[in-house]
């Protein structure tokens, strides 16, 4: 197959002096035509018909070949009449004989071709052709032909090297809209899966939730049921089976994370995010990747892509920073991130002993340190006034080793509209935190909670009080996290806040992230709500439990404080105890109610004044 003509070639043969302007014009649309532009057959067309006009020509036409099946198809017929869009053998035709000879063919008169698609009897059965191959990293996936208006015409090499020319176009046309169409599949298959995903999960929240209603309702038709009626053998039988079908809807989807990143790699995602930002905002944002990539399970992609999404939103929101650079470290322990701007920085950054209202700027900082936690990994975070600041979040790759079971939640409020509100919003804002019901009443609360055993409880203000009441008079002495959707609480209802484990507030104007951070933060032990409203809130603890607390801790509590106060982790005193991590997160919070303490800074504060 001849060389490629260079640019200074292709100048010598077709520009002489005389050649009109038009023509290079020509050359320079059909470059205009090739970028952006992946449908195939629109593009071939434009590129045959350049190349007929160039050379006077008015037929010709362009097939593609498919080498190792043995077939062609004419996919652009101008004028020929070569059936356009049939197939055939590569023993046939031109193009078998451009495949066989892997070269330019130029011949005298069509009717030399063995095997030929056009009839005896057309015009061009005794014209002059020109067969070039449209090539591509060393193989024919095409063949390009120009046809000679009659007899007399001769074609020169000249001309052959125009035509392989404009076959190089079309050889990028080809490859752009494979490369175009493979793309568009995989996106597709990505969404169909995300899409699949997204399905299962609500399918599992929705059947969770009715199964553990089911249970309840058996539960109370069991209590309602005479003593040696036939029927509390059925309703013992249908409870095992509700119970199976709830652990094997669970177990279906286990390992199915929910994943913000769309089908993106983790870098992908953290790349489209810095792009967005610095098409809005004034700064320099740079991002490194270094080390062999890891393949990550979902959740931990999604929770570290969300860590470095609201470090990226604390820089451009308070930082006041002209550069933020974003680090990706793939090493042998597991994956660290890394956000570093060259801002104001700030003076505390030990964000435990900083509680801030749920507009505060340490919101952000709670919820990243929440998450870290959840993956059972560190965050470490380094700001020095007038130096900028540096947060570094640490995580194993594995789902496994890496992530915690999600934080299980019953949403009780008396206001539908509110309650079915409060359920969306947590399963699509945060994937660390499944729903497990959705309750009207009080009683329908402390039923499902002694049934389901749930990690926390969110609860609207009407319900508040009550379940305070429920608690003391059911002696129920679990400690768990609750979270109240309060807009403006009186002083009765944070007297009802304090004997109910309260450990954030929510409003009706809250976001769906504020909602939840709010909620990971309870879940973990910690405390987000208006430092007027805590303040308020430890008076009324103090004034209903007016003597020293210290005697209220068991012996076991007593020891994870210690541990705190020596400035160990969750999963270093975990270690240390012999215990879960979930239990140490457990203990804290009961600590952290029963005191009165904001934060677990303030905890181990109170341990010496004790």
């Amino acid at each position: 197959m001849p060389q490629v003509p260079t640019p200074n070639q292709i100048q010598i043969q077709t520009r002489p002096s005389e050649t009109p302007l038009s023509e290079l014009d020509r050359i320079t649309e059909l470059a205009g035509d090739l970028a952006g532009q992946f449908e195939l057959v629109p593009l071939l067309e434009r590129v045959l018909g350049h190349a007929v006009a160039l050379l006077d020509c008015e037929s010709g036409s362009i097939s593609i070949v498919h080498e190792a099946e043995g077939y062609y198809r004419k996919e652009v017929d101008q004028g020929v009449g070569c059936h356009q869009g049939q197939t055939f053998p590569l023993t046939e035709g031109l193009t078998g004989q451009i495949v066989a000879t892997h070269g330019t063919v130029i011949l005298d008169r069509y009717a030399s071709v063995p095997r030929g698609h056009i009839d005896p009897t057309d015009p061009r059965w005794g014209s002059a052709v020109i067969g070039v191959p449209i090539a591509w990293d060393g193989a024919i996936i095409g063949t390009f032909a120009i046809f000679s208006d009659g007899p007399g015409r001769i074609f020169t090499a000249a001309d052959a090297s125009l035509v392989e020319l404009f076959a190089n176009h079309a050889a990028i046309a080809i490859m752009n809209s494979r490369l175009h169409q493979a793309a568009a599949a995989k996106a597709r298959e990505a969404a169909v899966a995300g899409e699949r995903e997204r399905a299962v999960q609500g399918v599992h929240e929705t059947i969770s939730r009715s199964l553990g209603s089911l249970l309840l309702h058996l539960d109370r038709a069991d209590r309602a049921t005479p003593g040696g009626s036939p029927s509390i053998q059925h309703i013992d039988s249908a409870r095992v089976l509700a119970h199976e079908a709830l652990f094997e809807t669970r177990r279906s989807v286990l390992g199915l994370a929910p994943s913000s990143l769309a089908g993106s790699t983790l870098k992908e995602a953290v790349r489209q995010e810095l792009d967005r930002v610095d098409s809005s905002y004034p700064i320099d944002l740079t991002l490194l990747v270094t080390g062999e990539p890891h393949e990550l399970a979902p959740v931990v992609a999604h929770q570290l892509f969300m860590v470095i999404q609201e470090a990226v939103a604390n820089v451009v929101a308070h930082a006041r920073a002209t550069s933020c650079r974003v680090g990706i470290f793939y090493e042998e322990a597991g994956l660290t991130v890394v956000v570093e701007d060259n801002g104001r920085g700030f003076e505390r950054p030990d964000i435990e002993s900083d509680i801030g209202s749920v507009q505060g700027s340490r919101l952000g900082l709670h919820g990243m340190v929440a998450r870290a936690h959840y993956l059972r990994g560190e965050l470490y975070i380094d700001s020095t006034p007038g130096w900028g600041t540096s947060i570094r979040a640490q995580a194993p790759y594995s789902n496994g080793d890496a992530s915690r079971d999600r934080w299980k939640v019953l949403v009780a409020c008396a206001q539908p509209l509110v309650r079915a509100g409060l359920v969306r919003l947590l399963e699509t804002s945060e994937p660390s935190v499944q729903v497990l019901g959705e309750l009207a009443t009080v009683e329908d609360l402390t039923d499902a909670v002694s049934l389901l055993q749930p990690d926390m409880i969110v609860l609207d203000e009407h319900l508040l009080d009550q379940y305070a009441e429920a608690r003391a008079t059911n002696g129920d002495s679990i400690e768990r996290p609750v979270v109240a959707v309060v807009d403006h609480p009186t002083d009765e209802q944070l007297a009802a806040a304090a004997s109910s484990g309260v450990r954030g507030f929510l409003s009706l104007s809250s976001t769906p992230a504020e909602v939840a951070r709010v909620v990971v933060a309870a879940a973990r032990g910690d405390a987000l709500l208006d430092g007027a409203i805590f303040t308020r809130l430890a008076e009324t603890r103090q004034t209903a439990e007016p003597t020293s607390t210290a005697a209220h801790l068991t012996v076991r509590e007593l020891e994870v404080r210690d541990l705190l106060a020596e400035g160990l982790a969750d999963k270093q005193i975990a270690t240390r105890l012999g215990i879960s991590v979930k239990t140490v997160e457990k203990h804290v919070g009961a600590m952290l109610r029963k005191t009165g303490a904001r934060n677990r800074t303030m905890l181990v504060g109170l341990r010496h004044q004790h």
